[in-house]
């Protein structure tokens, strides 16, 4: 996101304005040019292409609230020195929000959407959490180590992480500790050598996408009528449903060994999640940036309704 041209020019063009504004201030001239004049719709302008820029980049609003916070803190403290109420106010303004937002968002609470339907049936695409940042530890990257209150996931968690292999944040269930080794038979984990305990619910049918590369390289879509077989599953604490597609994965071929300091995580939508059994293999300890606590919308389409009919803590 750094890099993106788009977001450097929208910084820029950001920093312009802040300048201009300031400038046009301190003089208090009354000969206005096209900037002085419409330098708020030039900054929302440039505000939306920052945020354009984060939303196809995936990239951390947290850093431009911290951006924001130190800019605003920087106008004020220019607005005491020189006594310009006017600035003072103003950046106040924007300070006070802007901060206040960035401690909630970056030490407490972060909202998250799903992006996917691999943590089916219990979690569904579209649907927007409240990820808890103190978890695993106090951060202020989403990734690093945590300077704080450093408590480590346990089994059974919903994690959120961003995976070694892509910088999207990923949310999963937690299955594998540090040391711990992990074997797939006929869809039944085990852990040390110990099945994780699960309870057969029901068998359903459906119709699902599936995505296929052809010897060219190409990705080509189909739908397929699968049967679905579903079940409880409890790890550590936490009891929650898996939802396995017969016929596929009858076997994984390797056992797994989780090396120091990483962990192995899986979609509940067993059969259609990339995670720890795929291209995410294992995820550091300091790529952990909270827990899924709950979920408080769904929203799974830009031109649909949100609701909230689904709203609780997660398991």
């Amino acid at each position: 996101m750094l890099s993106d041209p788009i977001f450097i020019l929208s910084v820029i063009g950001m920093s312009s304005c802040v300048i201009f504004w300031m400038k046009d201030t301190i003089k208090s001239s009354e000969e206005e040019n096209f900037i002085t004049r419409n330098i708020s719709t030039v900054a929302t302008l440039f505000g939306l292409m920052m945020l354009y820029s984060i939303f196809i980049n995936a990239g951390d609003l947290g850093i431009i609230l911290f951006i924001g916070s130190i800019i605003a803190f920087l106008v004020l403290m220019v607005g005491v020195v020189i006594g310009n109420s006017s600035i003072i106010q103003t950046s106040r303004g924007y300070f006070i929000p802007i901060f206040l937002i960035f401690v909630l968002r970056t030490f407490i609470y972060e909202p998250y959407q799903i992006p996917s339907g691999s943590m089916l049936p219990g979690l569904q695409k579209g649907d927007f959490l409240v990820v808890n940042k103190n978890s695993y530890g106090l951060k202020v990257n989403r990734t690093g180590k945590s300077f704080v209150i450093k408590n480590d996931p346990e089994y059974g968690d919903v994690v959120v992480f961003i995976p070694p292999h892509n910088p999207v944040p990923y949310v999963k269930r937690l299955i594998g500790m540090p040391g711990d080794s992990v074997r797939i038979i006929n869809k039944q984990i085990f852990i040390n050598g110990k099945a994780i305990s699960r309870e057969f619910i029901e068998t359903e049918t459906t119709t699902i996408t599936k995505r296929y590369r052809d010897s060219s390289g190409n990705i080509t879509t189909r739908d397929m009528d699968v049967t679905i077989d579903l079940y409880y599953e409890e790890h550590g604490n936490k009891k929650y449903i898996t939802r396995n597609i017969r016929g596929e994965n009858i076997q994984y071929p390797s056992e797994w060994t989780i090396p120091s300091n990483h962990y192995f995580v899986m979609g509940d939508n067993r059969d259609n999640s990339n995670d720890s059994t795929k291209d995410v293999g294992f995820v550091p300890r300091d790529n952990f940036f909270g827990e899924a606590d709950y979920l408080f919308m769904t929203w799974e389409c830009w031109t649909c309704m949100p609701y909230f009919s689904r709203v609780g803590k997660i398991n």
